[in-house]
């Protein structure tokens, strides 16, 4: 018994083998960007708040990691502090006025002891604003460091895509060669 294929089911074979050597050869980069951009839209129909919370965040990061965004952080807040010292300083004097007009001891001391608390409170404020700049350059930094990170692992991994692009384009080469190879020596018999 021969294995012997009729010549039109092997044209149509070769037909169909020579047509997929020719899609492999033609699917490029820009292809497979096509399909990483078309899955990126996909996935943001589905999850449209993640996405718009992500590029907020990602945004605000990026804005407070350049020197205009960390100028504009600093001054806003040397800005808010000044604000907050010029308005304790004229309660202060304000109270101290109204005091003295009256001269009232009881009064006097019950305005200190206001301004004394008002203060301490607005120290406090000034002091928990330094932590907040504090901890948002240390979010920052850890953030770009984060991001540099993330960089490095995107950058691997395409590489490590296209490097299994290529190898699963190279081994369908040699297959379909070893299908075109063994047809050629079964039809020749």
């Amino acid at each position: 018994m021969t294995d012997l294929v009729p010549i039109d089911k092997r044209d149509a074979l070769r037909a169909r083998i020579e047509a997929a050597e020719r899609r492999n050869a033609e699917r490029t980069l820009a292809d497979q960007a096509r399909e990483a951009a078309e899955t990126a839209a996909d996935y943001t129909r589905a999850h449209p708040l993640t996405v718009i919370g992500g590029a907020v965040a990602l945004g605000l990061v990026i804005g407070l990691l350049t020197r205009p965004g960390r100028r504009f952080a600093s001054e806003a807040y040397h800005s808010a502090s000044d604000a907050i010292s010029d308005a304790a300083s004229t309660a202060s004097s304000s109270v101290k006025r109204v005091t003295r007009r009256r001269g009232s001891p009881l009064g006097e001391r019950i305005g200190e002891a206001v301004m004394g608390y008002v203060m301490a409170a607005i120290d406090e404020l000034l002091e928990a604003a330094r932590t907040g700049q504090e901890r948002a350059a240390d979010l920052g930094e850890a953030a770009g460091t984060q991001a540099r990170k993330l960089s490095a692992e995107a950058s691997g991994a395409a590489g490590a895509a296209a490097d299994s692009t290529r190898d699963i384009v190279r081994k369908t080469a040699d297959v379909a060669a070893g299908v075109v190879r063994d047809i050629r020596r079964k039809t020749k018999v």
